[in-house]
């Protein structure tokens, strides 16, 4: 028991150095519009972060992507069409109808769910799978909201390390889990793992292996999810990617700068043009006071160009 406490207290130590956070440049301008990314985010949809903590320049550093953590956004609760599940989301995390969540898998919290907004500050990327259809985005989120309260598997985490870097801190004696086949369910798991084996579900491809046949056939082999990290929902090819810059080229709202001839001038046909003036009454005249809404006088006009 004293031995189990003691492990207990110097990995909690351990988690609450790795989650440190830098504190964020304030001068610095955001690179992702969040209230954008708020509009245009579906259901399903894997939000790629670029986090600020200790364990996440490790994962840099194992990845070589600047792409640390990975989370999946399910939307509204009332887009769940699911009343039990509302209610029990609602008993149990104290959430709201229309306020929209993501779940995640957390270093010293475990999969847990969270308000989209928790990322305003951060830089994201959306990857969204091309083609999952209605019936299977809802399968892929219940997925994510059944591991809830699952914890986060440090040795993962460190296997993965050891695995994908070309030298190694930990001795090789130790035994990797990567490819251990346990029987029964996984209760431990890291962000990219549960939301690969969320997609894998339903069978939707994130890098799976081909291997081509002696008769020309293809045939393909779903990656390990274990071995899954964020880069690589950022490198499928089943996947779209959308970012939403803080400046974006796609706001400059080109048609305000089109050649328009007179603000007033209407045309039925380009032989056919008019103009409507505001007629003031001989009162308003009188006063030198014009309404707000006056008639209109339509006055029809030659298009330029044309003879009188």
């Amino acid at each position: 028991m004293a031995a189990n406490s003691m492990k207990k207290r110097l990995l909690g130590v351990i988690t609450r150095w790795l989650n440190q956070e830098t504190t964020p440049d304030v001068d610095l301008a955001p690179l992702t519009s969040f209230e954008r990314l708020c509009y245009e985010i579906r259901p399903g949809d894997v939000i790629l972060v670029e986090g600020r903590t200790r364990v996440s320049e490790v994962i840099k550093l194992i990845t070589q992507s600047p792409w640390t953590h990975s989370a999946i956004y399910i939307g509204r609760l009332y887009e769940l069409g699911d009343r039990p599940l509302q209610n029990k989301l609602i008993s149990e995390f104290r959430l709201e109808m229309d306020r929209p969540y993501i779940i995640e898998a957390l270093l010293g919290e475990g999969t847990v769910i969270y308000p989209l907004e928790k990322y305003s500050q951060e830089h994201l990327r959306i990857c969204r799978p091309k083609g999952l259809s209605p019936e299977d985005t809802r399968k892929v989120v219940r997925f994510a909201i059944d591991k809830l309260g699952n914890g986060y598997d440090i040795r993962h985490l460190l296997d993965l390390a050891r695995f994908m870097l070309p030298y190694s801190f930990i001795p090789r004696r130790w035994r990797s889990s990567l490819f251990s086949h346990n029987a029964g369910l996984q209760t431990r798991t890291v962000c990219s793992t549960m939301i690969g084996e969320a997609f894998q579900s339903v069978r939707f491809p994130i890098l799976p292996f081909a291997e081509k046949t002696p008769d020309n056939k293809i045939h393909l082999y779903q990656r390990n999810p274990r071995l899954l990290t964020p880069r690589d929902f950022d490198f499928s090819p089943y996947f779209d990617i959308i970012k939403y810059p803080f400046f974006n080229l796609d706001d400059l709202s080109l048609y305000r700068h089109l050649p328009w001839a007179d603000s007033d001038m209407y045309c039925n046909n380009p032989d056919d043009c008019y103009s409507i003036q505001p007629v003031i009454d001989s009162a308003d005249k009188k006063n030198g006071n014009a309404p707000e809404h006056s008639q209109s006088n339509t006055t029809p006009v030659k298009p330029q160009g044309e003879s009188p």
